[in-house]
């Protein structure tokens, strides 16, 4: 959402941030605001963690709150987070008008929390602006009632505009002690919250050989002592384990790796930004990102361990530095979005 805040800065628009604080970890949370020069956020409801139903009923209640006090002219939301969900319905509630920005990804796994998130959001929204003509038509073919404008996706502007002053910045990978690795992400419920298949994911990074810098998610730390697993990895040196790193060391790390993999679904995209262009092996069944596969940047190769060490190898000795186009837009996407709702709302 920063390159949101970004174009109404610039254009003297006034806007309300409204922080969760979904985030509850300090690193993963306020540094961010560090990293993209956001001012503090107006509000912070500090939902903290807790089960699904919990994180998004007191957001919902927060949320309400605020948007009784502020009553603005539209509340924007980004992605399929239960912080999403919550202000969705509770703009819709309110009758204010919402915009989905980042409409019309399907996965189709319902496995997902986010799946249910991105459906719901997508047909109480008034707005829906869609990153790709894929994601346009699926929002048709579902018949939702808003309006449909097709954008790019600001996690591009976002990417172009912060790369460059993230390679200003001390490399967090030769503090890590690599020159050539992949770069590893892993948090999705369906992925870390069952035994077999964590253990198997770990059993198949195992057979890759190349180094892999591991950021693990506090989750993940937590699942992997939880099923005695993170001793198999700490008793290798092909898998390094660091630190959640801040977003402006993550865009080093995606430049700097050789391939990447990952659970994550902004990866997917960031990873197809012009100024990224690193291939992607998705550790998942389904992606809501088929545009990344079909340009190039990602592969799905599951999570079975006898097959997806083989898919990455694969891929990986097929090249992986190519012309690749990004099909999420160039950097122009929160422009083009403001520019639109301008009009909208007059």
């Amino acid at each position: 959402m920063a390159p949101i805040i970004y174009e109404c800065e610039n254009r003297g628009i006034d806007y309300y941030i409204l922080h969760t604080g979904q985030h509850y970890s300090e690193l993963m949370s306020s540094s961010f605001f560090d990293d993209m020069e956001l001012r503090t956020p107006d509000k912070n409801l500090n939902i903290g963690s807790g089960s699904q139903s919990e994180q998004t009923a007191n957001a919902i209640v927060g949320i309400e709150k605020e948007l009784i006090i502020e009553s603005p002219d539209v509340v924007l939301v980004q992605g399929d987070t239960n912080t999403v969900l919550s202000a969705a319905l509770a703009a819709a509630k309110l009758q204010i008008p919402l915009a989905h920005i980042e409409a019309g990804l399907r996965s189709y796994d319902r496995r997902m929390p986010e799946e249910h998130n991105r459906r719901l959001a997508d047909h109480v929204s008034d707005f829906l602006f869609a990153p790709t003509e894929n994601s346009a038509e699926i929002l048709r073919r579902e018949n939702v009632l808003g309006r449909i404008f097709v954008t790019g996706n600001t996690v591009i502007d976002a990417v172009e505009n912060r790369l460059p002053i993230a390679l200003e910045q001390a490399d967090p990978a030769i503090s890590a002690g690599l020159d050539s690795f992949a770069l590893l992400t892993l948090h999705r419920a369906e992925n870390v919250d069952n035994e077999a298949v964590l253990k198997g994911l770990v059993e198949g990074f195992l057979r890759l050989e190349i180094p892999i810098l591991f950021p693990a998610h506090p989750r993940t730390v937590k699942q992997l002592n939880k099923f005695d697993l993170m001793s198999m990895i700490e008793g290798v040196d092909s898998i390094q384990v660091i630190e959640p790193v801040a977003y402006l060391d993550f865009l080093s790390l995606m430049k700097k790796c050789s391939f990447i993999l990952t659970d994550s679904g902004g990866i997917q995209e960031e990873a197809t930004a012009p100024s990224i262009n690193k291939r992607v092996f998705v550790l998942r069944t389904s992606t809501e990102r088929p545009e990344a596969v079909e340009s190039g940047h990602a592969e799905v190769v599951g999570v079975n361990p006898k097959e997806f060490p083989g898919l990455v190898t694969q891929g990986v000795h097929k090249g992986l530095d190519k012309d690749r186009h990004c099909p999420y837009g160039q950097g122009d996407a929160s422009r083009k979005i403001i520019d639109i709702l301008g009009k909208e709302l007059e």
